[in-house]
């Protein structure tokens, strides 16, 4: 519905009429002015497109709302990646896959392009224990490998 502007103008439109409808019956009666005179069905149909419409606009607030929240988050990223806050915006982002230390670690080193040799080297382990590490990396940001680990954390990250 949010991609199709229109339709959120005419219930707009058809909740503006109705409110002028509802607020002028009330002027009406109190200031005695001419009421405008509806047939019992048709009054019935302004009232049930007046509650719908307020209705669909509460959901449409809602959904509005949320739309707004998960922009201003992804605009707040923006800004920090820009501000020279890229390392705490990538920390959060393992700590949301839920990293162990030596994880995070090691998955610093495959974001710097290093291979499983030089990680092993530079944290003192074995080779496998540096692979089963980049696995369970792997597997906690559900994708099969570095490259599509880079490319799935600059698109979280960017979009």
């Amino acid at each position: 519905m949010l991609k199709r502007p229109w339709i959120v103008w005419c219930l707009v439109l058809i909740q503006c009429l109705c409110g002028a409808y509802f607020l002028w019956e009330i002027l009406a009666s109190l200031l005695g002015l001419p009421s405008v005179p509806l047939r019992w069905s048709l009054r019935e149909l302004v009232e049930a497109g007046a509650s719908i419409g307020l209705i669909i606009g509460a959901i449409l607030g809602v959904r509005l709302a949320l739309v707004a929240q998960n922009a201003t988050h992804r605009a707040e990223n923006a800004r920090r990646i820009t501000s020279g806050e890229f390392a705490t915006v990538v920390e959060r982002y393992f700590q949301g896959l839920d990293l162990t230390s030596a994880e995070t670690e090691v998955a610093w080193f495959v974001l710097k392009g290093m291979s499983l040799a030089e990680i092993a080297e530079l944290r003192s382990t074995r080779i496998g224990t540096v692979k089963a590490q980049c696995t369970a990396i792997y597997r906690k940001a559900g994708v099969t490998g570095k490259s599509q680990l880079i490319s799935q954390l600059v698109e979280d990250l960017l979009l």
